[in-house]
């Protein structure tokens, strides 16, 4: 069943830091999870006064942001998806493809409808031929339309007590139009409130030194779902309950990898205090449900990780967005 998707790409006009959980500055991430978006989306509408609703949902969910390539304001954009942790793997006659085939993190729009649909990639040649270092794309992408740039820097403790210490800061750079996107599910009108707002806040690091600024633009793709009994998420996600998770976990043909969300309090003057953490799984998993369908699903929650057991006076909510886009996949 074809369905439509409402994307917004995200073009920086700045360099960008996105950094890890073990807050290694010298190594960059390529993606902005979703749970991370959320947060800053929910931040700027708290800026100007516009009322959170007392559940943090703003009525949408979105996915986690992802690569694409763009040469020209006016050319088609190729979108890249992460690749399942779960999927049918290709009998290969060379075998030496295999590290070729096994680099690929990032497969295009169609490849992926393929791969959702249960197609086995990398089973002609053509295909191979269409792998372009980390991306699988029939469209030529240029190499380095990401591009990296490490430089050194210097930290000072947040609350002065260490003297000054040298490190390097590793920025990424996104070539002519290309940058991140990210797909939504529900109305969008408050959401480009938000980022009318965030686009000037930016997002990832030193954002007061100029990093992570980006113009956005609303797009669209389609996405044949097919009908099946098992899902890949698109966005971060937090379960709704214990039962829940061993009910996608109750089959031999999951796949998942997780890991602890948490960081820093950005509002000001708790900024040197961290949030209490929650452990998600990252996107691309493959889970089990017990109803075929061919539709999207929204499921998780959301949770509150303001650290007011051990921090008195922190009178908000810390919200972390577990709630995720769920596709159907075959697999």
């Amino acid at each position: 069943m074809k369905t439509k998707f409402a994307v917004y790409k995200l073009h920086f006009t700045t360099p960008l830091h996105l950094g890890d959980e073990r807050d290694d500055y010298s190594i960059s991430l390529k993606t902005y999870q979703s749970d991370a978006m959320y947060a800053a989306l929910t931040s700027c509408l708290a800026i100007v006064g516009k009322a959170i609703p007392e559940s943090g949902d703003l009525g949408f969910s979105i996915s986690s942001l992802f690569p694409y390539y763009q040469k020209e304001k006016d050319s088609k954009a190729v979108y890249f998806f992460p690749k399942l942790l779960k999927q049918k793997l290709p009998k290969l006659e060379d075998i030496s493809k295999a590290k070729i085939i096994k680099k690929v993190s990032w497969i295009e729009t169609a490849y992926f409808e393929k791969l959702i649909n249960g197609t086995t990639l990398f089973e002609t040649e053509q295909e191979i031929g269409h792998i372009q270092g980390d991306f699988l794309s029939s469209t030529v992408v240029e190499k380095d339309f990401i591009s990296s740039q490490v430089s050194p820097r210097v930290t000072v403790s947040r609350d002065q007590s260490e003297d000054a210490k040298p490190f390097y800061m590793d920025r990424i750079y996104f070539k002519d139009k290309s940058g991140l996107f990210f797909i939504v599910h529900g109305d969008t009108n408050i959401l480009e409130s938000a980022l009318n707002i965030l686009k000037d806040e930016g997002i990832g690091t030193d954002r007061n030194i100029g990093n992570g600024f980006f113009e956005f633009e609303k797009d669209g793709i389609e996405l044949d779902l097919p009908e099946s009994n098992f899902v890949t998420n698109l966005s971060m996600f937090c379960p709704e309950s214990e039962s829940q998770l061993n009910q996608m976990l109750d089959n031999e043909s999951v796949a998942y990898d997780f890991t602890r969300r948490g960081g820093w309090i950005t509002t000001s003057p708790h900024n040197t205090i961290r949030k209490n953490s929650v452990h998600m799984f990252l996107p691309s998993c493959v889970f089990h449900t017990p109803i075929k369908n061919a539709e999207v699903i929204i499921s998780g929650k959301i949770h509150d990780l303001n650290p007011r057991i051990n921090f008195a006076g922190i009178d908000h909510p810390v919200w972390r967005n577990g709630k995720a886009i769920f596709l159907p996949v075959i697999v």
